[in-house]
């Protein structure tokens, strides 16, 4: 078997999920009608009689839930910025799912997933088991999976922040978060279709310095504490405007 090999998940054997928070349970509810899945499962689980065990658990307790799996089974964990060395000395794997899931679930179909794995037998279930959700899977290596990690948080955790930051400003002008959704989900569409350097608009793009700085004179007085995320986000605009590809002349017709 190489780790290019797919297994159809009901060939997997007996799949548990032990961690019955948001993502226990999306995974429970997700592989369900693909396999034989049971589960989530609580603290203290064993993995006893079952062929592959999925710790949807918290990263500081992934190594207490590794080492209280029984040998045997194909051990995997859902963390993103750790590498299989966390799983102990079971024949381990990593599936993170690059999705947000909320308390309502989520659907993994079209998410990316990093994975990993210690032989080429566990990096193919992760793999499988990426492909049977419908997720695209990209192997992380153990030493490159912080910064992916970090990357995932600037994209979604860090972007929420962000969002919360502007509405509170808004809100000091009269308005509220509908106005800015429309113009969040364009710049996103915009960023996802172009890269960020020819998605950028705004004043900041055009070098239209005093517009900026009004707007920094704004938020000094009504929000002080979003001086230095303003001032951070703008110097980093500015590279990135200088990396906006030239536009091309213009020629005048005789």
């Amino acid at each position: 078997m190489t780790e290019r090999d797919l297994i159809d998940p009901r060939a997997l054997g007996r799949i548990a999920i032990a961690g019955s928070g948001r993502l226990g349970r999306a995974l429970a509810t997700a592989l369900g009608p693909l396999a034989d899945t049971s589960g989530p499962f609580r603290r203290g689980f064993d993995g006893m009689g079952f062929d592959v065990v999925i710790l949807a658990v918290p990263d500081a307790k992934i190594a207490t839930a590794a080492a209280a799996i029984t040998a045997g089974p194909i051990v995997g964990h859902c963390a993103g910025s750790l590498g299989v060395d966390v799983l102990g000395a079971h024949e381990a794997f990593a599936l993170h799912p690059l999705m947000t899931v909320t308390a309502d679930g989520a659907s993994f179909v079209g998410a990316g997933a990093a994975i990993a794995g210690n032989t080429d037998r566990s990096l193919a279930v992760a793999r499988s088991l990426a492909a049977a959700l419908g997720m695209h899977a990209l192997e992380i290596r153990d030493e490159d999976r912080a910064a992916y990690h970090a990357a995932a948080s600037i994209a979604s955790n860090f972007l929420v922040s962000l969002e919360d930051a502007a509405e509170t400003l808004l809100v000091s002008a009269g308005g509220d978060r509908a106005m800015l959704v429309p113009l969040v989900r364009a710049a996103v569409e915009n960023w996802a279709a172009l890269g960020g350097p020819a998605a950028l608009t705004g004043p900041i793009a055009r070098g239209d310095h005093a517009t900026v700085q009004r707007q920094r004179d704004a938020v000094a007085e009504r929000r002080p504490e979003l001086l230095a995320l303003f001032d951070a986000l703008a110097e980093h605009t500015r590279a990135m405007a200088a990396r906006r590809p030239v536009a091309a002349p213009v020629r005048r017709q005789p």
